[in-house]
């Protein structure tokens, strides 16, 4: 991923520095463990620990020759342990090393991950209870709806992002795994638990059955759950967007002073990081299916997928990582103006509770299908002659029948339709209205 997008903690786990320090190790981890069991000489194990070094551009002119990447990366290993060296790499195949030390780099790129969703859960959560009672417009198709809180806009997306976290969860355990079993998994030269404690050491289950590599369905579901993620944080980001269009202006990015919109337009306030929030989740999407490309390899291997890893990997963790990081300063500092929501909410003269007064005049005796009929041709009357609904509604003889001022006052009533606002944030956030919320 080009260092645009590429945050300072996740670009170091995905350089060719560190990788084949993830190699060392487990190639050092195997040597210590075999050497436990006197297959290979204990001075090896050690000279191994102790001298095992290299230098990436030592191993990447190796490459050059040899066409082979681990080939290069042992031999510039061995030339720093010495004569001990032939017991480097002892029973293993390549992808005993790629493999389970992938498994290593995704580890530590999935701790930072995780940290991130935390985040961005807090400040989810602290912005949804502070615009819990916000009134806004409900938006269906695009077009105003019912009445809705910005808060409730916000308690979604935590909800969302709490079930994120959990897909995430799985999907980092799944990815937990080692193998060691040899060329096509069959332990020829070195046995089950001797896998399994090698795994243990480096914090690893070992994978219960393998071919040459880790199967990469694991792989497959990590990619999509960072896809399905960062795919919320495109919703979350459109959201945004359209709020901030002119027409709209419910809520805007933070902009800074020094900050310009625009090279020939003075007055623009772009919602940039918005859009941009939206186009690289893209990517990550688009990764999702090369994942799923790689799930189907012949036989016990080959190396189709072992190309694509190299992008779609670091480039899927890093555009996740920056993407969470993003959306949490983008809603952390965002703008919002209940003053223009209430505008937009009185800007159709009361048409949003055309779908209350449809359900009080059923309930005050009129036929569901006649009193749809009536409030409809009001509602039109108001749409397409720009007047007010409710005075309409007040003005018709039939309604005023069955509805009095007082009923009719009702009807309009924003806060009757918000009236069981705190009783969805307590069903998401797991304490009563009334109450501080809960974790």
């Amino acid at each position: 991923m080009i260092p645009r997008y590429t945050r300072a903690a996740m670009g170091r786990i995905w350089t060719d520095e560190a990788k084949y320090r993830a190699w060392l190790e487990v190639e050092t981890v195997a040597s210590e463990v075999l050497a436990e069991d006197g297959v290979v000489p204990a001075d090896a194990a050690k000279a191994i620990r102790a001298k095992g070094d290299f230098d990436v551009e030592c191993i990447h002119a190796i490459e050059a020759e040899v066409k082979h990447d681990v080939i290069a990366f042992t031999t510039a290993v061995a030339e720093k342990v010495g004569p001990e060296s032939r017991w480097l790499h002892y029973g293993l195949t390549s992808n005993d090393v790629v493999d389970t030390a992938q498994a290593l780099q995704v580890k530590a790129a999935s701790s930072l991950i995780a940290e991130d969703i935390e985040k961005l859960l807090g400040v989810l959560k602290k912005r949804a209870i502070e615009f819990k009672n916000t009134p806004t417009v409900g938006r269906t198709h695009g077009m105003h709806a019912e009445p809705t809180t910005f808060g409730l806009k916000m308690l979604n997306w935590y909800a969302e992002m709490r079930r994120n976290q959990e897909r995430f969860a799985a999907a980092t355990e799944q990815m937990r795994v080692g193998k060691l079993s040899g060329a096509v998994g069959t332990f020829g030269h070195i046995g089950p638990e001797q896998e399994e404690r090698i795994c243990a050491r480096l914090g690893l289950e070992a994978a219960p059955v393998a071919t040459q590599v880790i199967q990469r369905d694991r792989h497959a579901f990590y990619v999509a759950t960072l896809a399905v993620m960062t795919a919320t944080l495109d919703k979350i980001a459109t959201e945004v967007r359209h709020l901030q269009r002119t027409e709209v202006r419910e809520v805007e990015e933070f902009f800074s002073a020094k900050q310009k919109g625009s090279s020939a337009m003075p007055h623009k306030r772009n919602p940039i990081t918005a859009e941009q929030i939206c186009g690289l989740a893209r990517v990550v999407r688009a990764n999702s299916q090369a994942a799923l490309e790689n799930v189907a390899l012949w036989h016990e291997r080959d190396i189709s997928h072992s190309s694509v890893e190299r992008v779609i990997l670091p480039d899927s963790t890093i555009l996740t990582d920056y993407l969470l990081a993003k959306t949490a300063d983008l809603i952390e500092k965002l703008v919002v103006y209940p003053a223009r929501m209430q505008k937009n909410l009185d800007s159709t003269g009361g048409l949003i509770f055309s779908g209350q007064l449809l359900l009080d005049l059923a309930e005050a005796g009129m036929l569901r299908e006649d009193a749809y009929r009536l409030v409809q041709k009001h509602a039109m009357n108001a749409w397409q002659n720009d007047l007010v609904f409710r005075e309409l509604v007040s003005a018709d003889a039939e309604i005023a029948k069955l509805l009095s001022a007082d009923k009719l006052e009702r009807t309009f009533d924003l806060q009757r339709q918000l009236g069981n606002v705190d009783g969805i944030f307590a069903r998401v956030l797991g304490t009563e209205a009334g109450h501080e919320y809960g974790p």
